[in-house]
C-alpha cells in the first residue's frame, strides 16, 4: 500500500507538472504588461521594459526584426518555454543590440536577478524597407530593417556631422540637454530623460550638441 501511494505521489506530481506548463500564458511583445508603450507608427513600435529587482515578464513573443538599447546595469537571466533558466548574464547602460525573429519567431521571458531596476529600450520594426539604404558609415547595431548609431558626447561636446536619408529615432541612453543643429545653422533643443525617444521621417543633415552638464549617451536608429 505504501508503494502505491508513492507511485501516485510521483504521477500526481508529474501531472501537476504537465499542467503547470499548460497554463504558461504566452503573450505577443505588445501585450507583455512590462513592455509600456512609448511609441507607434506604421514603421515601428517602440517600448520601455521596466522590471523590478526580482521581477519577471511573462513569456512573450519577438517575430519581428528588433532592435534593443539598454538604460541600466545588472544582470538578468532569459528563459524559453520547456527550458532551464539561463544562467545571469550582465547588461550594460548604452549596450546595444540588432536581431531579426521575422523567419523564426523568439518566445521568452526575462528574470531581473539584479539590485535595482533592469530597463531596457525595445524597438520593433513592422515592415522592411523595400529598396536598402546604400548608406555604409559604421554603426553600433543592424538588422535587415534598421541600424544603430551611438554618440558618446562628453559635456559640451559634438558629434560629427552627419546626414539621415531615412525616417529615424533618436533616443537618450542617458538623461542629456541635447540640441541638434542643421547645416543650415537651424538648432533645436531638447531636455531629454533617459528613455525619451523622438521620430522624424524628414531627411536632414545634423550636428548634435550635449549641453548639458553631465556625458550623456545618444543612440540614433535609421530605417534602411
Amino acid at each position: 500500500m505504501r508503494f502505491q501511494f508513492l507511485v501516485f505521489g510521483v504521477i500526481f506530481a508529474a501531472l501537476a507538472a504537465v499542467c503547470a506548463a499548460q497554463q504558461e500564458i504566452i503573450v505577443p511583445v505588445e501585450e507583455e504588461p512590462h513592455h509600456h508603450l512609448v511609441l507607434k507608427n506604421d514603421s515601428d513600435v517602440v517600448m520601455h521594459v521596466i522590471l523590478a529587482p526580482g521581477d519577471s515578464t511573462q513569456y512573450h513573443t519577438h517575430a519581428r526584426d528588433r532592435m534593443a538599447v539598454h538604460l541600466t546595469d545588472g544582470p538578468i537571466t532569459l528563459q524559453s518555454p520547456g527550458d532551464a533558466e539561463s544562467e545571469a548574464q550582465p547588461s550594460q547602460v548604452g549596450e546595444t543590440s540588432g536581431s531579426t525573429m521575422k523567419d523564426k519567431p523568439l518566445t521568452h521571458r526575462v528574470h531581473n536577478v539584479g539590485t535595482i531596476p533592469f530597463e531596457v529600450i525595445d524597438v520593433e520594426f513592422f515592415q522592411r524597407p523595400g529598396k536598402p539604404s546604400d548608406t555604409m558609415i559604421p554603426s553600433a547595431a543592424e538588422n535587415p530593417s534598421a541600424r544603430a548609431y551611438k554618440w558618446t558626447l562628453a559635456r559640451g561636446a559634438n558629434s560629427d556631422q552627419h546626414a539621415h536619408t531615412r525616417p529615424y529615432l533618436i533616443m537618450a541612453v542617458t538623461s542629456a540637454n541635447l540640441k541638434m543643429t542643421t547645416a543650415d545653422g537651424q538648432s533645436v533643443s531638447y531636455n531629454m530623460r533617459a528613455g525619451d525617444v523622438h521620430w522624424s521621417d524628414a531627411a536632414v543633415t545634423h550636428t548634435l550638441t550635449n549641453s548639458g552638464g553631465a556625458p550623456a549617451q545618444i543612440v540614433e536608429i535609421e530605417l534602411k
